[in-house]
């Protein structure tokens, strides 16, 4: 063979070797831990719907749960893996990030906003929704906006994004109001109901969510101030490059499919197409491979 045919011959085979080592290399951390027991750990929120929730039967759904059972369809393909068991793990507002920092789960799937903060703790994959802090009220109290609110009693999860959005909005428009640290958000919608408090402040679509739920949704109402952006993620274990570039790789393939607008479609698709905001945030999560 002339060695024009051994160096073209050399040019074509080095793709498919480069391809085998990357097959046959050596998974990380929790990665590793996942081949090997042929399991994956999932939090997820009991009282996030729609994001995150649990059946009457306890299974998980919601849309980042539809989200995440996609993205563990394409890591199964990744490490070699089909099926893999998922173990669902339920978690509250208090503990869903040291469920991951502990090793108890792999990855928490609920509607966790990303914040420098929590970045202390755990690592965050590429966004995947979009949201801002709102405010639910009884009809009957007749606000139109937080200015409303004056002297009233406000609710809020203590150690969420939305306790600080609330202050700081408070605090810029100079509105007076009393904030009450509320245990969750049915502990939040059960007081709104009794009037024990005037309002309660989460994420929006989380509280279109609760409201669905009340004894009278028609008694309640949205108001039109958005407090803060809240952008969403999955959380993931701190440092661990190799589960996060798995599952980021995941969400990339999926919003380049058809797969992101039937999850979207499913959860949301009374509230019409993604808006402007979603559909950029879907178009920067279509890394290219």
């Amino acid at each position: 063979m002339s060695r024009r045919h051994i160096l073209f011959a050399a040019f074509c085979l080095a793709p498919a070797l480069a391809l085998a080592q990357m097959a046959t290399a050596p998974f990380e951390g929790r990665l590793k831990k996942i081949q090997e027991t042929k399991t994956i750990s999932v939090a997820y929120r009991t009282d996030a719907l729609p994001f995150s929730y649990e059946e009457a039967d306890k299974t998980a759904a919601g849309y980042t749960v539809d989200l995440c059972r996609s993205i563990i369809g394409v890591i199964e393909r990744q490490i070699g893996v089909s099926p893999l068991q998922v173990k669902w793990v339920p978690v509250t507002t208090q503990n869903r990030f040291s469920a991951i920092s502990s090793g108890q789960a792999d990855m928490e799937c609920g509607a966790s906003t990303v914040t420098l903060g929590r970045m202390r703790e755990v690592s965050f994959s590429t966004l995947t929704f979009l949201d801002g802090t709102g405010l639910l009220v009884r009809a009957s109290t007749q606000a139109n906006a937080l200015l409303d609110l004056a002297g009233k009693k406000i609710g809020v999860i203590s150690g969420t994004s939305n306790e600080r959005a609330l202050a700081d909005a408070l605090k810029a428009k100079v509105v007076t109001a009393t904030i009450v640290s509320v245990k969750s958000r049915d502990d939040g919608l059960a007081q709104l109901e009794a009037g024990a408090i005037d309002a309660f402040a989460s994420d929006r679509v989380l509280l279109v969510g609760l409201a669905s739920r009340a004894k009278d949704p028609k008694s309640l109402a949205l108001l039109i101030d958005a407090l803060s952006y809240e952008p969403y993620a999955i959380a993931l274990p701190r440092g661990d490059w190799a589960m996060k570039q798995a599952v980021d790789a995941a969400l990339a393939q999926i919003y380049r499919s058809s797969a992101i607008a039937e999850i979207y479609g499913r959860w949301f698709g009374g509230m019409g197409k993604p808006g402007p905001v979603l559909e950029a945030m879907f178009g920067m999560g279509r890394l290219p491979e």
